[in-house]
């Protein structure tokens, strides 16, 4: 006989108290029930259960074996579950994480194809600069940009993108153009204060060292846009991705403010939660964005 049937069926005899209401819950004749436990005592040499007239127990060494294959159980039922689960059609509620500036600009935009594409998922999309915890807040996924922080989370890259000091042609006429790195100490910066390190700019120089501004800014503000904006207005010096300043210097409304200094680069990801498998809704959504993203180089936004 089958050794996962003899399991259930003994494990449901004990759930049920009885050999009648195990073959009425499994929907098979008590006879086969009987057949099936017995085997299993055969094929183990020990007595599992205690038969009384009025009622059945375990014995000591079968509710040792009902602990143990109570779990062998579950676990085969899960794996027929996930089994199910990642052939079905993508569904249910996707909640987002998103940084606000990526969110309006390069997700917000891709969002009806994606619906389109899959019409049983719903989609709630949370923009916000800070760094949520994904699990105990209830997200199944976070776009994340730049270098990630060690944790369980998983990740997918889904594109690169520069980042790069900008200045206005309007302010580099007004207080001039650092011609190195430490000329910044001298120039009005404009920080993005959810950094997790503060006010500091990693900057890579010519000569491949690394290394950190720490300057007082003029103006620092938890969105990236309005640093954008203020930069375009003439208000300093803003390190930014290329992601939010493409346009503008395609226009010739911003510039780099070092000449020659080499752009840095940032991965954008996709974290989820850690597990076994992915949820289809989740799988579905990563491989919209990867396919979205594409064909975006590190200087093409």
């Amino acid at each position: 006989m089958d050794r996962l049937s003899e399991m259930e069926a003994f494990a449901t005899v004990v759930d049920q108290g009885g050999f009648t209401d195990a073959a009425k819950k499994l929907g098979i004749s008590k006879s086969a029930v009987s057949k099936h436990v017995s085997s299993l005592e055969t094929r183990l040499g020990a007595r599992l259960l205690n038969r009384t007239t009025r009622r059945v127990s375990p014995t000591e060494i079968g509710l040792a074996y009902y602990d143990r294959a109570r779990r062998v159980l579950n676990d085969a039922g899960e794996a027929d579950a996930l089994v199910t689960s990642m052939q079905s059609a993508p569904s249910g509620l996707l909640r987002v994480s998103v940084a606000t500036d990526f969110g309006v600009n390069h997700l917000s935009p891709n969002l009806g194809s994606f619906l389109h594409e899959y019409p049983d998922i719903t989609v709630n999309m949370v923009l916000d600069n800070r760094f949520v915890e994904l699990i105990s807040e209830g997200f199944d996924l976070a776009v994340r940009i730049g270098e990630l922080e060690d944790s369980s989370l998983r990740a997918r890259k889904l594109a690169e993108s520069h980042k790069m000091m900008i200045a206005s042609p309007t302010y580099l006429e007004e207080y001039g153009r650092p011609a190195r790195i430490d000329d910044l100490n001298d120039h009005k910066l404009l920080h993005y204060s959810n950094q997790s390190g503060g006010n500091v700019w990693r900057i890579t120089a010519p000569s491949g060292e690394k290394r950190q501004v720490r300057s007082a800014g003029w103006l620092t503000v938890n969105d990236g846009q309005s640093l954008l904006n203020a930069a375009l207005g003439g208000l300093g010096i803003a390190y930014l991705p290329a992601f939010l300043y493409a346009d503008a210097v395609r226009e010739g409304k911003l510039v780099p403010a070092i000449e020659g200094l080499e752009p840095e680069t940032q991965g954008i990801y996709a974290v989820y939660p850690p597990g076994r498998y992915t949820q289809p809704k989740v799988r579905a959504f990563i491989d919209f964005l990867v396919e979205s993203f594409r064909d975006r180089g590190a200087a093409d936004w």
